[in-house]
């Protein structure tokens, strides 16, 4: 059973208007000095109104639930004691005209300072998902099989259809804003490791990129860890919908790795255009279906996506599990979905409380 770890990132907001609130360091301190919570555990991010946490290595996907929930917890009552709401949402859904500050790193200085624009506009989430592999060759053959489902994964976990105070029409809006990057999107194919790591080489030495760590593609080689990691999914607004995309792949991975026989290749065009439809779409209209070329809707890829790893599910027990998660997903809508419906039903004020409520599980 190949081993994981999540990496999740929210924001904080406002309790009445829900705009980002610029307490990350108080937050943090707060978490901080929580039994619940071990050192290193939560990390500022880009903006002062946001904040990470990795889960330790796991083996099974309670594991993965169980930290994701402790560590949410732990960050909600901290920040409720700062006067704010913790919230796992993609994009920030209200903003008022003051930019959010950014976190004094020497990094994230740097950005701001090489691309002011594009830096003010990350108030965006991720969901990122480290799956163990043997060697850097292994994680470049996972890394080539995983690219034409990442879009669906994308699309599955879109949760950022609000965007300064409107419906952006796109259920991943954090996929558009990310575009402002310079490597971005879907990887592309490599003939092995050595090409893969020449390439990055070539980005940094050229000086497109400041370092390794600013490669912004959908899934990468971690240059901390033996793991590939995936990054193309939104943070998700609950958990249980976090251990349903880190359950696919984890089997997609194994999947490649017990030698399983590889979708046909499409042209890097043909999957920048599945992922954009997939940004829009998110888990209520069509997707591009990796297995037939052609859009379906969401719920027929789904099962798609299972039966391609039905055989590693069954191998690790999580079969029925995933598939009733699935079922609940498509059957309540993901969060994008509920994102709209509750601010159409019930307004702004509602949304904020369901967002932050839906985050420790409520």
């Amino acid at each position: 059973m190949l081993t994981i770890g999540v990496e999740e990132e929210y924001l904080l907001l406002a309790p009445v208007t829900g705009v980002p609130a610029a307490r990350a360091g108080k937050v943090h301190a707060l978490a901080d000095a929580q039994a619940a919570l071990t050192e290193g555990e939560v990390q500022r991010e880009l903006m002062q109104a946001q904040l990470e946490v990795a889960t330790p290595v796991c083996e099974s996907l309670d594991e993965v639930g169980g930290h994701l929930l402790r560590m949410r917890h732990a960050l909600a009552e901290a920040a409720e004691a700062s006067g704010c709401r913790l919230a796992a949402t993609g994009s920030a859904p209200f903003t008022d005209r003051l930019t959010v500050p950014i976190t004094t790193k020497p990094r994230y200085r740097k950005l701001r300072r090489s691309a002011p624009g594009v830096a003010d506009e990350l108030l965006i989430n991720g969901m990122h998902v480290h799956v163990g592999v043997p060697d850097r060759e292994a994680g470049v053959r996972v890394l080539n099989a995983l690219r034409p489902w990442l879009p669906v994964l994308t699309g599955l976990g879109a949760n950022s259809p609000m965007w300064r105070g409107r419906d952006s029409g796109f259920a991943s809006w954090r996929t558009l804003v990310f575009q402002g990057l310079p490597v971005i999107g879907l990887p592309p194919e490599f003939d092995g490791a050595k090409d893969y790591d020449q390439r990055i080489q070539d980005l940094v030495d050229t000086g497109f990129i400041g370092d390794r760590g600013q490669l912004y593609w959908h899934a990468r080689l971690s240059e901390r860890f033996p793991t590939v990691e995936v990054r193309a999914m939104d943070v998700q607004l609950q958990v249980d919908e976090a251990v349903l995309l880190t359950g696919l792949i984890r089997a997609l991975a194994a999947r490649t790795l017990d030698g399983g026989e590889p979708l046909r290749g499409y042209p890097p065009e043909y999957l920048r255009a599945a992922s954009w439809h997939a940004a829009r779409n998110g888990a209520s209209g069509l997707l591009h279906d990796p297995r037939t070329g052609r859009l379906a809707p969401s719920r027929e890829v789904a099962a798609g996506l299972l039966a391609h790893v039905d055989a590693e599910l069954r191998a690790n027990g999580e079969r029925d599990r995933l598939a009733t998660l699935l079922d609940r997903l498509h059957h309540h809508g993901n969060g994008a979905m509920r994102q709209r419906r509750t601010l159409r039903r019930h307004g702004r004020t509602a949304l904020v409380r369901m967002i932050a409520d839906q985050t420790v599980g409520t």
